[in-house]
């Protein structure tokens, strides 16, 4: 009799801890399925009582824990480092590789063009500076990657009878993207019914420059409405001293969020207070 109670005790215990179905962790969310095939791009799943085959790429998964308990790490999600702030734009990777921005999500276009200042400049300083405003731009929209769709660079070049000098120069074009967006709901929640906000922090970027400036404000914001667009947090306010309507929530925490928004040649990122 203490043997049949011990093995019924087994055969639960082994039951709750591995469940009935396979759990595919991606981008923050946790997908109950049954994984029917692993790819080497993707995990193709279908959901409890359902024929329907879905796929997901390996870029937007983290892991998966099968439902006899072995967990499966995937090194293509891993690989994204975090950016935090715009101070880790270090960690922004680019690449030309199609198949590395697949599943992720598409935040816009970014470009970058750097010249130099004379016949004398460095083509190799220009291609550096050209390639840390592109990085930078992206870390000021939360990005982590940067799907580079083309780059032009030129050294220096002399006068001649027909041609007038010209200093060198590199121009960047890309897609950026993120392997998790902000929640809309989330930050619906966060700010609640209220309208009114101060900027505290304004960080700005020129065309071309590799430097950006950070500097501490007090700026009023007002909020008039709140789209959700293809996931993205989308802001139709209003800011003291600019003409810009429209600015994109880059991230937020408990006390603070963060928009992004460009003026001409210059891209901003505003925190603002909670």
């Amino acid at each position: 009799m203490k043997k049949l109670i011990l093995s019924i005790v087994v055969i639960c215990v082994t039951t709750l801890c591995f469940g009935q179905t396979d759990t595919i962790y991606s981008n923050g969310e946790k997908i109950a399925c049954s994984v029917k095939e692993i790819t080497p791009d993707a995990v193709k799943y279908s959901y409890p009582a359902e024929d329907l085959i879905n796929t997901a790429h390996k870029n937007t998964i983290q892991k998966i824990v099968f439902k006899n308990g072995r967990v499966q790490i995937f090194a293509e999600s891993t690989s994204f480092k975090k950016v935090m702030d715009v101070n880790d734009f270090e960690n922004i990777k680019i690449t030309q590789v199609e198949a590395d921005v697949k599943g992720l999500f598409k935040l816009g276009d970014v470009s970058s063009n750097a010249k130099g200042t004379s016949q004398l400049s460095s083509q190799d300083k220009v291609k550096e500076r050209a390639y840390k405003n592109f990085k930078i731009k992206a870390a000021m929209q939360s990005a982590n990657i940067i799907y580079l769709t083309k780059q032009r660079s030129d050294g220096n070049k002399y006068a001649t009878q027909y041609s007038k000098a010209l200093p060198a120069e590199t121009s960047l074009l890309g897609v950026l993207y993120v392997d998790q967006l902000p929640d809309y709901d989330l930050f619906k929640k966060s700010i609640s019914d209220k309208k009114t906000f101060v900027a505290v922090q304004k960080i700005e970027l020129y065309s071309g420059s590799s430097d950006m400036s950070l500097s501490d404000v007090q700026i009023p914001f007002k909020i008039i409405g709140m789209t959700n667009e293809n996931g993205l947090i989308i802001l139709e306010a209003e800011l003291k001293k600019t003409k810009t309507t429209k600015f994109r929530v880059v991230s937020f925490s408990d006390k603070s969020y963060n928009v992004f928004y460009e003026d001409k040649s210059t891209a901003y990122n505003l925190k603002i207070e909670l």
